[in-house]
């Protein structure tokens, strides 16, 4: 199952139906062109798409988009505590866009050192990847795929933000802190991943 985040809404690609608020049977992209124009123009807040073969149903919808490749990391300290990044606003994790020749990795570990100001960030293991759709001033469609890593960091902590790229704070937060700050202002994405991340950790 594919969940793509579309203004904050969320679109479900999957095999079988899923219990949503909206539900349409995959018969070709014009499925998805559908989907999306109730997403972005409806009240509707959560749409699925389903069909057999989910990965042409994929492939499909990628073509409906330019895609960039991004990376970042959930990085942890022995406490347990999170870092995180305030940038318009919200909430954050760091994270940017993949350079040209770079791993996914490599990408992910300089993002962090850039966003943050921390060295020496240790790379633990894949976590997955979320997808989110925006629109470019120019009018490209952007499919944008991150990649996320749990990391783990023990050394002296040098964090401070990146203001050229509009962070305004790092900080490190507890569960608690995650849960009554983070959780009420940040993206459905991050959410979903600090989620995948405390499952893995178990």
């Amino acid at each position: 199952m594919y969940k793509v985040f579309v203004n904050e809404k969320k679109l479900l690609l999957s095999k079988q139906p899923e219990d949503v608020e909206k539900k349409l049977r995959y018969e070709s992209s014009t499925t998805l062109e559908i989907a999306l124009d109730l997403l972005e123009n409806t009240s509707t807040e959560e749409l699925n798409v389903f069909g057999e073969d989910i990965d042409a149903i994929w492939q499909e919808f990628q073509k409906l988009f330019r895609i960039i490749e991004a990376a970042g990391g959930i990085v942890s300290r022995d406490n347990g505590d999170i870092l995180f990044i305030k940038r318009l606003g919200k909430w954050d994790l760091p994270k940017g866009k993949m350079e040209k020749g770079e791993s996914r990795e490599e990408s992910a570990i300089r993002e962090i050192e850039e966003e943050t100001n921390l060295t020496d960030v240790k790379l633990v293991e894949f976590i997955n990847t979320t997808y989110h759709i925006y629109v470019e001033r120019n009018g490209d469609k952007i499919l944008k795929c991150t990649h996320w890593f749990a990391m783990t960091f023990n050394g002296e902590d040098s964090s401070r933000p990146q203001t050229e790229e509009g962070i305004t704070e790092v900080a490190w937060k507890n569960t608690s802190q995650i849960e009554s700050e983070v959780f009420s202002n940040t993206f459905k994405n991050i959410k979903l991943i600090l989620k995948d991340f405390w499952k893995k950790a178990k």
